[in-house]
């Protein structure tokens, strides 16, 4: 899917050309869904890394922005701490700025015993944000948390989307799917 601006499109095939380059490892790999691959996409080395991430803030920015009234973005720790903090940043140049929460994958035994921490979240219309997503199982952990702290979550958006199943558990949620690449653009193949 082509970004809404030249602009933007050129940060995307600036981080598409990032990924190719610095984030696809070929080899025998287990996903965190269990499933084996013969390549890992590693998002992390580039949602961490100054010269992609805010080009990430505003091409997952670009991505929801026909979704009204987003309050915040985030979802479980920790692949998508950085997305949400980079949508947050870049969100601060524009006329919508939103809050970034975190959802820990289980609640704090201390403290306020908080599973979701940062922006509240009761009563917000939120997007649950990932890196990358195989069988989607990571962000609809954080939706049932974010469901169970009253938060009306309205999408799920990743960066690279796997296509092998991740978006089909999503919207069977009820839940509007968004991805910014897809393997095709990075010249792989499902697996």
């Amino acid at each position: 899917m082509a970004a809404s601006t030249p602009e933007l499109e050129a940060d995307r095939q600036a981080l598409i050309a990032l990924i190719n380059d610095e984030a696809v490892f070929h080899g025998d790999f287990t996903l965190s869904s269990g499933k084996k691959a013969t390549y890992y996409v590693d998002m992390r080395k580039l949602t961490l890394d100054h010269r992609a991430a805010p080009a990430i803030g505003r091409i997952m920015l670009d991505l929801i922005k026909d979704i009204p009234d987003v309050a915040a973005v985030g979802g479980l720790t920790l692949g998508a701490d950085p997305i949400a903090n980079a949508m947050m940043h870049e969100s601060v140049k524009t006329d919508r700025p939103i809050d970034a929460f975190v959802v820990r994958k289980e609640p704090k035994d201390h403290g306020r015993g908080r599973q979701i921490e940062g922006a509240e979240v009761a009563g917000k219309r939120v997007v649950v944000v990932e890196d990358t997503s195989t069988t989607g199982q990571s962000p609809l952990k954080a939706v049932e948390a974010l469901r169970k702290a009253g938060a009306e979550v309205v999408a799920v958006a990743t960066i690279v989307d796997r296509s092998t199943g991740a978006q089909a558990a999503i919207e069977a949620e009820g839940l509007e799917w968004r991805s910014a690449i897809v393997l095709a653009d990075l010249g792989l193949d499902p697996q």
